[in-house]
């Protein structure tokens, strides 16, 4: 019981983290993820670009330190298309993702509140109420199981993070240097 509860709080923990950087970010105001929809202001991208970069590194040192173990979810192409829909939906009808609404929610935007909530609720009953008749079949449509890059190109986890984020960290640069 101990284990599970400082599990949760430091979920609690990083979330807060995530969702204070979120907002120095500028990330949970609608004008900027709406522009960043339109292409025209990358704020959105090159933050969730750093948030990968920090996850993906420190996820896979704080792994190799035995301090956690990765358990990832096994997935599918119907399991991602049926996912990137729903989000996709709410995210182009709002104009924020969940982790945004948390956001914009904690600094008071009655938009996040009212729609948002009711779009994160909605999302979640609609995936609910059909699972029953959608995980036999769409959802097992392309299954991957749950392996991770390293695994399928059977090499160190290593050899997949680090050019990734280098990859990553370039982007990132260009965006910047193009004034994005």
């Amino acid at each position: 019981m101990k284990t599970k509860r400082m599990k949760l709080l430091w979920g609690l923990l990083f979330g807060i983290i995530f969702g204070f950087l979120l907002q120095k970010g500028g990330v949970t105001k609608y004008d900027v993820i709406i522009n960043q929809l339109l292409l025209i202001d990358f704020t959105v991208l090159k933050i969730m670009l750093s948030a990968v970069v920090v996850g993906m590194v420190g996820l896979y040192f704080m792994q190799n330190r035995g301090w956690i173990k990765l358990r990832p979810k096994a997935g599918s192409w119907g399991k991602n298309v049926i996912g990137g829909l729903i989000f996709g939906a709410g995210f182009a009808l709002l104009g924020y993702c969940p982790g945004t609404i948390a956001g914009a929610i904690g600094n008071g935007y009655l938009d996040a509140l009212t729609a948002g909530l009711v779009g994160i609720v909605f999302g979640s009953g609609l995936l609910a109420a059909c699972y029953p008749g959608l995980k036999d079949g769409v959802l097992k449509k392309g299954y991957f199981g749950n392996m991770t890059l390293p695994q399928v190109f059977k090499v160190n986890n290593w050899v997949i993070i680090i050019p990734l984020a280098i990859l990553i960290i370039v982007l990132f640069f260009i965006l910047e240097r193009a004034g994005f």
